[in-house]
Formats: C-alpha cells, sequence, structure tokens
C-alpha cells in the first residue's frame, strides 16, 4: 500500500476522496495504513461506536479453502472488545450446515443465528412477498436446493412444458446447460423471477474465474431481454436491517466489512451502516480510491480494521 500512496493520496472523486492515513504507536512510529474520507477525529469515534460488525466471507475471512491469517486474532479482538459479529455471504452454493462446517474445519466455530446467507434472504423474501409461491424452479446447487426445501419449498423439475411459481437463479456450480435453457425458457412466462445475488464472480484461490449469480442472469437476460424482477443478497439493505433488528442496534452501530463495493460497500451505505472495504479479495486499491461514494474506510486487511477499532475503543 505504501508503494501506491503518493499517487493515489492526491486522488480525489466528486464527493468524498480519501486519504492516505496512518496509525502511530507512543513512539509515534507509523503501524498502520488505511484510506477514509474522514480526519482521524471523526473516523475514530464513528469506529467508537460500532458494536456489531458483519463480515463477508469469500475474500474477506478466507480464500477459497485458505483461511487468512490474520482472522482468527481479529475474531479476538471482537470477543476482547465486547463487539459482536455476524457472517453474510452472497454466495448461496452451500447451505448453513455447509458453512458452519467449512469454519469448523478452520477451527473457527460460530452458532447457527451467527449466519445469513443471500440463499436464506431469498427465502425469507419469497415467503414474505410471494406467500402463493410454493413450487419454485431453483437453478442452484443441490446444497441450496435442500435449504429451500427445508424452509417447505417444492423443488420443480426442468420437465418441458412445466410452469412453477416462481423461478429463482443463483451461483450454481453445478450448473447444467438443459437446466440454464429451461430457466432460460421460465423467464419468458411471465412467472415471478427473482435472483439470490449480483455478483458477477465469486473470489477463489484457484487459477480459475468461478461465474457467479450475476453473469448467469445476465446470460439469460442476453438469450431473452428479461432481468430479474429483484436481485437479492448484497447491496440490498436487508441482510443489515435484520441483523440490526435482532441485537436492538441503530445502523451507525453496525460495521459491514467486505471486499466488493458494489456489494458490501454499497450494502453498508443503503442501510446507514459504516462500510469497510478490505483489499484481501476482489477490489484494487486502484479501484477503491476511484469509486465515488467512497468507502468509509479501506484497509489492507482484518488487520489494520481491528487495531483501528482497538485504538476507538480503549
Amino acid at each position: 500500500m505504501c508503494h501506491a500512496a503518493n499517487k493515489a493520496a492526491n486522488r480525489t472523486t466528486t464527493a468524498h476522496p480519501s486519504t492516505l492515513q496512518t496509525i502511530k504507536n507512543m513512539n509515534n512510529d507509523t503501524l498502520k495504513e488505511f484510506y477514509t474520507p474522514f480526519n482521524q477525529e471523526e473516523l475514530i469515534h464513528k469506529l467508537s461506536v460500532i458494536r456489531h460488525v458483519a463480515l463477508d466471507m469469500d475474500g474477506t475471512i478466507y480464500m477459497g479453502s485458505t483461511l487468512f491469517p490474520w482472522t482468527k486474532a481479529f475474531l479476538a479482538q471482537l470477543d476482547a472488545l465486547g463487539i459482536g459479529y455476524s457472517f453474510l455471504t452472497n454466495n448461496p452454493s452451500k447451505n448453513i450446515d455447509d458453512y458452519l462446517h467449512k469454519l469448523d474445519k478452520m477451527d473457527i466455530q460460530v452458532p447457527h443465528e451467527k449466519m445469513y446467507t443471500s440463499a436464506l434472504a431469498t427465502i425469507d423474501y419469497i415467503k414474505t412477498k410471494h406467500p402463493e409461491a410454493k413450487r419454485l424452479f431453483l437453478l442452484g446447487t443441490p446444497s441450496m436446493i435442500a435449504e429451500f426445501e427445508a424452509a417447505g419449498f417444492e423443488s420443480a423439475p426442468s420437465t418441458e412444458g412445466d410452469i412453477p411459481d416462481m423461478l429463482v437463479v443463483a451461483f450454481d456450480m453445478t450448473l447444467q446447460y438443459d437446466r440454464l435453457c429451461h430457466a432460460a425458457w421460465l423467464a419468458t412466462q411471465n412467472i415471478p423471477y427473482v435472483a439470490t445475488n449480483p455478483d458477477r464472480v465469486c473470489p477463489t484461490d484457484k487459477a480459475e474465474v468461478l461465474v457467479d449469480c450475476g453473469s448467469i442472469c445476465k446470460c439469460i437476460e442476453h438469450a431473452t431481454g428479461r432481468k430479474p424482477d429483484l436481485i437479492l443478497g448484497k447491496p440490498d439493505p436487508g441482510m443489515l436491517t435484520g441483523i440490526a433488528s435482532r441485537y436492538g442496534l441503530k445502523p451507525h452501530e453496525i460495521a459491514m466489512v467486505g471486499d466488493r463495493i458494489y456489494t458490501d460497500v454499497a450494502t453498508a451505505q443503503n442501510a446507514g451502516a459504516f462500510g469497510v472495504l478490505v483489499l484481501s479479495g476482489e477490489t484494487t486499491l486502484d479501484t477503491a480510491l476511484s469509486s465515488n461514494p467512497q468507502p468509509d474506510l479501506t484497509a489492507r486487511t482484518l488487520k489494520e480494521f481491528g487495531d483501528l477499532l482497538e485504538r476507538a475503543h480503549r
């Protein structure tokens, strides 16, 4: 981050330019660097009222199957400061039990209620806004389909001519061409159509591009001319307003942390929460500094954010 600092520190956006700032220790030695549109007094005040941290997963606490080396220490910092946390992910390809198992293998044990996925957000939306919808065509993984079935929905088959109550398109790592074609046909049949998340790609530690839900929806749109009626998951503010309601918090008492501006940071901005961008996943520093509006804080990793929280709460 230091190498880019001289060039980037002078870059501004129309509304909220971020500048390079540092944390100093008692000897006035530079400890960490970060970017923020606020002066340090404003930033420390905003961080001092944070009572809950909503954490993205892919690209934020791990990359693919590799846990970042700073993640466990960051969670321990939150515990020591009395700050709660939840895991929010736009990746609906796994159900909650799958995620808990994955975290457990990384030696991170969390209760079921700390997890919230875009699949659960979609389930909540359908039950609330479309209670008549019982049969769904689910373009998603078997794990995600099982989550919908456990919630009381019927998974409709890709039988020619069969029209369910609703089309749901998700990040499908088991995508089959015939099922994609059936989903496209259903998009032309004037039934409700929702997507679980807008992500174009999913972060990975492998040498490949994981085509995500947003790209699959673009494929259907290119073939049929129809976009989803609604795209759930981040940046829809519902995932954060649900946390605020669950824990009795005000939006400004929640920090949303993730590696993407157009989902994670946008969620915070849409919900009135504090938006933190970490550069451990998809977004580059150049992209972060040229975005408008700016994230409330841009840090290299969770470690820098944790150190700032510790300073603000001591």
